[in-house]
């Protein structure tokens, strides 16, 4: 198919909740904004039937400017109860709803390369039509960075997957799956593996599972409350305050920011899970030093002595940023790029060592702290984004 070009302002990647905000925000600024991608797809196609979110209602919502796009208002249009915690499938219901709502015209091509222009970018879709635009916003989610250890080096999906790989783990009912990691997602599997048929048990190097919203009268106590925690509703008491604050959280000093945001989004189980894991099986402080095929299924030498003999092995292991595995990234556009430890260097407005280029979501998260990895991240970065956008325009004017 031949190339043709057409230009636009903005080119947003991904129609995730950080894109899909960012939308409506640039839109309600004036900016023209194209988006790509399959709304919700991460959430709908790489996280099991049956989930629920961990994180609370109130900062579940996804940010528009005018805070009329809720999940409180998508309850009302519906005239359907959403359930507490919040079912996945609803939220992704939800934000489909957002999309439909506030940035009707998603295109849900492909984008198959970004590289950099004398003064934009050129974008390649996977149909071969080709654009250009003055600003990409990269909101492109994590699938990418999915943390597979290098003991399973080489082992085959079919018996060692990470658990980004599953939409639906009914067809492991009557296997024995190990689960590996300590975090909301490895206990909610390895409990809806349970509620599948699945034998399962829990390998995690930890002492013991952290557990959050255990003492929710810690979060009733009028003002002292309101000091300890914020809505966004990431990190513990006093933490939560300061995450929830980006701008002060980025002028600490690097290694007080890295204490604090590991603090902040360690591995933990929301409290609510507890009784649906009370009988899975969990094994403290080990790991797994080898694993080998034996037949049909996966062989697991521990660091305490004993194997294991597994059908399945789902890797809960969490996800690594690192820029550079984004596709569509050229080499050349990649090697552009201040990173540290993978992660892109970014200034005011979310914008990267290359003008023009904003990147939202995970990937922020060493510039601005962890707030921006949850979905009560959307309305900082939105309104950041529009407002460095609409700043640099008024000075070009």
């Amino acid at each position: 198919m031949s190339q043709r070009s057409t230009d636009c302002q903005v080119v947003i990647l991904g129609a995730g909740p950080y894109g899909l905000s960012a939308a409506t925000y640039l839109r309600a600024a004036g900016v023209e904004a194209r988006v790509f991608g399959k709304p919700m797809s991460f959430w709908h196609d790489q996280m099991p039937k049956g989930m629920c979110l961990r994180s609370n209602w109130g900062a579940s919502h996804i940010a528009d400017p005018r805070g009329e796009l809720t999940l409180d208002a998508y309850c009302r249009e519906i005239g359907n109860h959403v359930a507490r915690p919040i079912p996945l499938d609803r939220f992704v219901d939800y934000g489909q709803w957002f999309q439909r709502k506030g940035v009707p015209n998603v295109d849900g091509r492909e984008i198959r390369t970004v590289e950099c222009l004398d003064n934009g970018f050129r974008i390649a879709l996977s149909d071969g039509e080709a654009l250009t635009a003055k600003r990409v916003v990269i909101a492109a989610g994590i699938q990418p960075f999915a943390t597979r250890p290098s003991e399973f080096d080489g082992i085959p999906p079919s018996l060692a997957s990470h658990s980004s790989q599953h939409s639906d783990l009914s067809k492991f009912s009557g296997k024995f799956v190990i689960v590996i990691g300590a975090g909301q997602s490895a206990l909610e599997s390895a409990a809806l593996l349970m509620g599948s048929g699945a034998k399962v048990e829990v390998l995690c190097r930890c002492d013991a599972l952290r557990w959050v919203g255990v003492h929710p009268r810690l979060h009733h106590l009028g003002p002292l409350s309101k000091m300890l925690y914020s809505n966004r509703d990431v990190g513990p008491a006093g933490i939560s305050r300061l995450v929830a604050a980006p701008h002060l959280f980025r002028r600490l000093p690097r290694r007080l920011q890295n204490r604090t945001a590991y603090r902040a989004i360690r591995p933990a189980v929301a409290g609510w899970l507890k009784p649906r894991i009370a009988d899975v099986a969990v094994s403290y402080r080990r790991r797994v030093t080898v694993a080998d095929v034996s037949g049909d299924r996966l062989r697991l030498k521990l660091s305490d002595g004993t194997e294991r003999l597994a059908d399945h092995v789902l890797l809960a292991t969490g996800y690594r940023v690192d820029i550079g595995r984004y596709s569509f990234l050229t080499p050349a556009l990649v090697n552009k790029l201040i990173t540290s430890n993978g992660f892109p260097v970014l200034k005011r407005g979310l914008e990267s060592s290359i003008p023009g280029l904003h990147i939202l979501g995970k990937p922020a998260a060493w510039s601005f702290g962890p707030i921006v990895g949850f979905v009560s991240g959307t309305e900082f970065a939105s309104s950041e984004l529009v407002r460095s956008i609409c700043s640099a325009d008024a000075r070009k004017r």
